[in-house]
Formats: C-alpha cells, sequence, structure tokens
C-alpha cells in the first residue's frame, strides 16, 4: 500500500514540499497530492504589482507539476482532524469530502490581519491575496487625479505597496502612515535610501502614527488626527489561517502550528507544518518571520525530513538562517538590505536600480523553483522501507 501523503496548501512552501517530496521518494511507494483552491500558482510577492495594473504570467499547477506524479486536488480545506488523521476538502460545487493521510504537510499560509480595528474590514483593502490585489486595482482605476490613498502600515509590504502605487500612479496624493519610524529596523544607509525615493515619488509619510479607525474616505490616528482617504490599503501584519487553532495540534496563542528543527509537529508527529503556518526556531533562538526568505527553506526541510524517515536517510541537519532583505520600491529602485543569521541589518546595503535589478531576479528566481520542482535535485528516488512508513498509535509511540 502506498504511503499517503497530503500537502494542504500550494502557495510558495506548499508547491515546493510537494515537488521535492516527489522527487525524493519512488512513485510506487507514495501517493502525493497538492490540494488547494485555485487551479494556478499564485506570485504573492507580487501583489502590489497586480494591484496596480500590471498582469502577472498564468502558472497552471496542471502544466507545472505535468509527469511530477504529484497529484493536484482542488478545494477549499475546512477541516483538520489530526487524531483520525483525515482533512475535510469542499469542491467548486460545494460537495465536502474527506481525504485520509499518513503524513500530512500543513502549507496553508496567512492572509491579511486587520487587527481589530474599527472600519478595517469594511472599508480596507488588502494586497495579501489575488482576490483582494484585484479589487484594489479595480478601486485604483476609478480614481481621479488628486484623489488620496493612504497606506496603513510601515513593514515591508506597505513600503512596496506605496511606492508601487506612487510610480503607477504619480496623479495620486499617496500617504504612508507607519506606527514606528520610517525603516527603523534597516541600516542608515538603508533608511537614507528609503526617505530619498518616497521623497522622489511624493509619498507623504507620518511617523510614529497608529491608526485606530477606517472609515469610508479617512482613516483616524491615535493622536486624534484625520487623514482623507479615497483608497484605505491595509498592511499591518498577517494572520495564520484558522484551522489549526480548531485542532488538538499544539499551536501558539498566534495559531502557529509548534514544530522541532525539522519542522514536525511537537505534538502530532505525522504532521508537519511549513512557512507562515509553522512557529519555528531560528539562529540564535529567535522565531521565524513570516517571510518568503524563512518559509521556502522550511519547506526543504520538511521534505527532506520526510524522505529521510520513510526510507531511513540521514536527517537533514542545515539551520535556516537570513541572508537580506529584498524590498522593491517601484519598478525602478529598490533596496537590499544585508543582515546577519538571524536577521538583523548591518551597514552594506545595495540600493538603486542594481537592487531593483536584484528584487526582480529574486522573484523570479522563487517562481522558477516552484515550476520546476524536479530540477536542481539528484535523479534518484528513494524507496519507502515499510517499518518506517507504518501507521497507527504504534508508530506514533516510537517516533
Amino acid at each position: 500500500m502506498q504511503h499517503r501523503i497530503i500537502v494542504l496548501g500550494a502557495g510558495y512552501t506548499g508547491a515546493v514540499a510537494a515537488g521535492r517530496l516527489a522527487r525524493r521518494l519512488h512513485r510506487d511507494d507514495v501517493a502525493v497530492t497538492l490540494v488547494n483552491a485555485e487551479p494556478d500558482f499564485v506570485e504573492r510577492v507580487r501583489m502590489h504589482e497586480l494591484a496596480v495594473g500590471r498582469d502577472l504570467r498564468p502558472r497552471p499547477f496542471g502544466e507545472m507539476f505535468a509527469g511530477t506524479g504529484v497529484e493536484l486536488r482542488l478545494g477549499k480545506v475546512t477541516g483538520v482532524d489530526a487524531d483520525r488523521r483525515t482533512v475535510t476538502v469542499v469542491d467548486a460545487d460545494g460537495d465536502a469530502g474527506e481525504c485520509g493521510y499518513d503524513t500530512l504537510v500543513y502549507a496553508l499560509g496567512s492572509g491579511w490581519d486587520d487587527q481589530g480595528v474599527p472600519g478595517t474590514a469594511e472599508h480596507a483593502h488588502e494586497i495579501a491575496s489575488r482576490p483582494g490585489a484585484l479589487r484594489l486595482r479595480g478601486r485604483l482605476a476609478e480614481l481621479g487625479a488628486g484623489q488620496s490613498v493612504v497606506v496603513v502600515g510601515g513593514g515591508l509590504t506597505g513600503l512596496e505597496a506605496a511606492t508601487e502605487i506612487a510610480e503607477a500612479r504619480p496623479d495620486l496624493a499617496v500617504t504612508l502612515a507607519a506606527r514606528d519610524g520610517l525603516g527603523d529596523w534597516l541600516s542608515d544607509r538603508g533608511r537614507g535610501h528609503l526617505r530619498r525615493v518616497l521623497g522622489k515619488l511624493g509619498v507623504t509619510v507620518h511617523e510614529h502614527t497608529a491608526v485606530t479607525g477606517v472609515g469610508a474616505d479617512r482613516v483616524t490616528t491615535a493622536d486624534g488626527r484625520t487623514l482623507p482617504a479615497a483608497v484605505t490599503v491595509w498592511t499591518t501584519g498577517f494572520a495564520v489561517h484558522p484551522i489549526a487553532r480548531n485542532t488538538t495540534l499544539e499551536t501558539t496563542g498566534t495559531g502557529r502550528i509548534v514544530v522541532d528543527g525539522t519542522m514536525r509537529s511537537v505534538s502530532h508527529p505525522d504532521v508537519y507544518a511549513v512557512g507562515d503556518a509553522a512557529s519555528a526556531t531560528g539562529p540564535g533562538g529567535k522565531p521565524l518571520r513570516m517571510s518568503c526568505a524563512s518559509g521556502v527553506p522550511t519547506a526543504w526541510q520538511a521534505a527532506d525530513a520526510i524522505a529521510a524517515r520513510l526510507t531511513g536517510g540521514k536527517l537533514p541537519n542545515t539551520p535556516i538562517r537570513y541572508f537580506n532583505q529584498c524590498i522593491s520600491l517601484g519598478r525602478r529602485e529598490g533596496l537590499i538590505q544585508y543582515v546577519t543569521a538571524d536577521d538583523r541589518a548591518v551597514s552594506a546595503a545595495l540600493t538603486g536600480r542594481l537592487a531593483a535589478a536584484y528584487k526582480e531576479l529574486v522573484c523570479k528566481g522563487a517562481a522558477w523553483g516552484v515550476a520546476n520542482p524536479l530540477l536542481g535535485l539528484p535523479a534518484r528516488r528513494r524507496r519507502v522501507v515499510r517499518e518506517a512508513a507504518r501507521t497507527g498509535p504504534a508508530a506514533k509511540a516510537s517516533a
């Protein structure tokens, strides 16, 4: 009987994990199923580009995984029973069905987080998803010259959104509201370049400004000010998919699955979590932040650990570390902030057109890695050791 591996979610981490597992394991021994609500891959790191009117290259999963042995199941995951080892999936027709697994890779990721701020859910736009980016795209197209756009959040997503909108629509009045100081985590060189670019693009910046309410045409701040906003874009952070919190899996207070160094759940050894869904520890004992930079390596780690455990091989022991933070500042400017292994900025930073080209290369490379899951790895697929693949309570006890 084949060992059933189900991967939930086909973002960067889920798609990479599924492809890597297909490369590591013999098809006669395993069945790898990738469950996703959409039939094609979404380049989430480009949603700010989609929002301003740029069309992205289609990447259908049917083409990407053709010949790999990965089976794609289209549907929305509505539940996980980690004790019975089943997932519930609802297809496009609304029909629900259960899928049993021997090993589960949970990669449902994250979405936008309105943080409970009044009016945000009703009036603000998000770019954490393709539907959200497309809604914003339609709304921006309706705006006339001089109308105001307020981007709330001074992190990487907020910076990319504000500069992208300001460059694509120089006729709009773009404002960035940052809770902390502008780019205060960057090096002096990085902060200086960021300020110059925002100034050149005409973006008004309000630092140390917490937004406490969003209306149809304005936002209000903690200090009592009102900022006009024909459109509000909310980028203050991400919240993980809520399903894991409603299971018996051990999770953090924010709903991330607690895992060990191989991305294996500390409470259910037949479950692995990757990307934003996982609460994993990086260099210096610091939690890995939600990002593609750390997410893809967690997918590599999980896939290699699953393959090793099933085939009796050596477990991976590759520390996950950071190298840089890549920020696009429109199409012609960028900022590559070099960092320590635990994500602290160093003095070195790459700026300007070269940094923009570097960021574009990183985005293309990430998509290429998903679209070519069988390339760049040894060709040999290992056979599953039946003793390692056995399931049930006895296997859990001995794991």
